[in-house]
């Protein structure tokens, strides 16, 4: 049965951006890599819009070194403003305002050295104060009707505690996510027994992977504090969730809608195919573009 006392409502969002986007060199040699463009706004602005969807007020960027370009893009561009105004551009001059944060809601803390998400995400610690909040990893994007985050919030509204957003993954891709050990399934939402770390395929307690969202009560600072490293010599996140087991409940909640990963080059282009193929303004002219480029090779043409 769900627990339905009221919980403190989630009112902010921690995003680390602190990374270095090797993957990504020579385009983020100077370029954060949450500046990249997915379709028509860069990564970052996808992650701000989802959390602003699920109610977020308060927005927590966990930077590092050469992001200043973050900050900048969610600023009022005056100059920009005055000469779509004076160009009539309002359909462009609407999406530059869609993309500029509310006064005093952008708050930046930098994480001097990568040591894991999780001290990326004890950096915020000051500015979440003793509330709890969510955390977006920019790279996970997510084409849903209504956000993963949103959804979440309406789990965490119903449940309390600790929330992670989950999803079914071979047994081979476990090695590369933190797999959930399932105490009771009851659908949409798992309770959770114990979290393990990039487990061996042959050892991961199931195919239920952490998926780049998370709902967190802010007690789990007390354990971030100890500073204490986990799988790859890093401070991990899911080694203080973990710890929380017992005195917070903690669940797994299975999102609808179709999570892509923009981690790597080959995920990125895929997640820009699907969301150039989901736009409906050039979805169907991104459909001809695919259809001509495989019919290339007439053996590998793409039925009509």
């Amino acid at each position: 049965m769900s627990n339905q006392t009221n919980h403190r409502p989630v009112r902010k969002a921690v995003f680390p951006v602190a990374g270095l986007g090797t993957r990504f060199l020579p385009a983020t040699k100077v370029l954060p890599k949450e500046m990249l463009p997915l379709n028509d706004r860069p990564l970052i602005q996808h992650a701000f819009e989802e959390a602003r969807e699920a109610g977020i007020e308060e927005f927590i960027f966990v930077t590092g070194r050469q992001k200043e370009m973050l900050e900048e893009h969610f600023d009022f561009q005056p100059e920009l403003e005055q000469v779509l105004e004076s160009r009539n551009k309002q359909d462009m001059l609407a999406k530059v305002r869609e993309s500029e944060m509310p006064a005093g809601k952008l708050f930046l803390t930098r994480q001097p050295k990568a040591l894991g998400l999780g001290h990326a995400i004890w950096c915020a610690h000051k500015l979440v104060g003793n509330e709890p909040f969510a955390v977006i990893l920019p790279d996970d994007v997510f084409l849903a009707k209504k956000s993963c985050l949103a959804q979440m919030v309406e789990a965490y509204n119903e449940w309390g505690g600790n929330i992670v957003a989950t999803t079914e993954v071979t047994k081979e891709d476990t090695a590369r996510y933190g797999i959930i050990d399932i105490e009771e399934d009851n659908g949409r939402t798992v309770k959770v027994k114990n979290l393990v770390e990039k487990p061996d395929p042959e050892q991961a307690p199931s195919r239920l992977a952490i998926m780049g969202r998370y709902i967190l009560q802010p007690e789990i600072f007390n354990h971030l504090s100890a500073f204490e490293t986990g799988a790859g010599g890093e401070i991990q996140l899911t080694d203080a969730i973990v710890k929380m087991i017992g005195s917070e409940p903690l669940h797994g909640f299975r999102y609808e809608g179709q999570r892509y990963d923009c981690g790597t080059r080959l995920g990125f282009i895929e997640t820009n195919l699907a969301f150039g193929l989901a736009d409906p303004e050039i979805g169907d002219q991104v459909r001809e573009i695919l259809k001509k480029h495989i019919k290339g090779n007439d053996e590998y043409a793409l039925s009509a």
